[in-house]
């Protein structure tokens, strides 16, 4: 009897730190999860936009950039829209981040129409060119670093 009391004992405290750790995993998995979206589809999600991680990318708006130390502000643009971006990370931006340069925001778009990004990336535009005298085709294969 005492043995059947053991057991069921493992049992249940196995099941629990099972569950412990399955309800963990999930929820740190959706905790972290963020969706891309376009400048577009930002616009047009609605309540949903204000309640989600999200990716939003384009090319900064020339002239939009004020720096402060590791905090920007600057605007996204993408097909005619434009997005106000409020950054407030931990690292300063990077230094391909400048005018008409591709930059992805990672963050959460507020009620006040701003989008406050912990991360940004930036890749500069001008970065690469195809080779000197490389055929449309051969481009991509042969860029090089200016």
């Amino acid at each position: 009897m005492q043995k059947n009391n053991v057991a069921l004992r493992v049992t249940i405290a196995t099941v629990v730190i099972v569950g412990t750790i399955l309800y963990l995993a999930v929820t740190g998995v959706n905790a972290n999860k963020s969706y891309y979206v376009t400048i577009h589809e930002l616009q047009s999600m609605g309540n949903h936009a204000y309640t989600r991680h999200l990716r939003v990318a384009g090319n900064v708006e020339p002239g939009s950039i004020e720096r402060e130390g590791a905090h920007a502000q600057f605007t996204l643009m993408e097909q005619g829209n434009k997005l106000r971006v409020d950054y407030t990370g931990g690292d300063p931006p990077p230094d391909t981040f400048k005018d008409n340069a591709q930059a992805l925001a990672v963050g959460m778009y507020g009620r006040d129409g701003v989008f406050h990004a912990t991360q940004i990336q930036a890749k500069c535009a001008s970065k690469y060119a195809p080779a000197p005298g490389a055929k449309p085709s051969e481009t991509a294969s042969m860029a090089q670093p200016r």
